[in-house]
């Protein structure tokens, strides 16, 4: 329920929204095409140096008592270190997977920020040495909900999971055998990539 937390008078968090989501991930053994479930992870945790691009602080609001505390961020150096690090994270889970980029059915990234999450995607591409991406090929690769559902923390990529299983997302599906990155960077400030075989 970030709508408790979240100031009406801040730029940064107008995007806030409630939600909530949970997924169950399992690692199983070899079927007849291979591995299925999580084939590999990584994690990075950089809290002693970024933890306070978020914090709790005063509405912008001069008329707001100041007893009343909201969810802050720096927003641009947030950006700045998500577009930089969340990439690094997901190549890391692909190598672990021993998958290649053009392998990947999905990537299904936290929706903070639809300008940041198409960053991301286009730096993930350069490090596996391609310079060009097309905006068509993202929009196939990366569904985005943002502009409707806002963001809503972690219920961000369990909600884009559900929303693609139920067929609720024009245009996006999952099949049997298809490799799926999931990403999210968070509080703190931390990084989480999987890299999981659908069945």
């Amino acid at each position: 329920t970030l709508s408790r937390i979240s100031d009406p008078h801040d730029r940064d968090g107008m995007i806030s929204s409630d939600g909530a989501g949970a997924t169950i991930l399992e690692s199983r053994a070899a079927n007849g095409s291979g591995p299925v479930g999580i084939l590999a992870s990584a994690t990075r945790s950089d809290t002693r140096h970024h933890a306070r691009l978020r914090w709790m602080g005063e509405s912008h609001d001069p008329e707001r008592p100041g007893r009343e505390l909201y969810l802050k961020m720096e927003g641009r150096k947030l950006y700045k270190y998500a577009c930089q690090v969340v990439p690094e994270v997901v190549m890391r889970a692909l190598e672990r997977a021993g998958a290649t980029l053009g392998e990947v059915s999905k990537i299904l990234i936290h929706q903070a920020n639809a300008k940041m999450d198409e960053a991301i995607v286009r730096r993930v591409f350069e490090l596996a040495g391609r310079d060009h991406v097309t905006t068509e090929e993202i929009e196939r690769l990366v569904p985005m909900t943002i502009s409707w559902l806002g963001n809503s923390s972690v219920a961000t990529v369990p909600t884009l999971l559900d929303l693609i299983r139920r067929g609720q997302l024009d245009g996006q599906s999952l099949h049997r055998g298809d490799i799926v990155v999931f990403a999210s960077v968070g509080a703190g400030m931390n990084i989480n990539s999987v890299v999981y075989r659908y069945e």
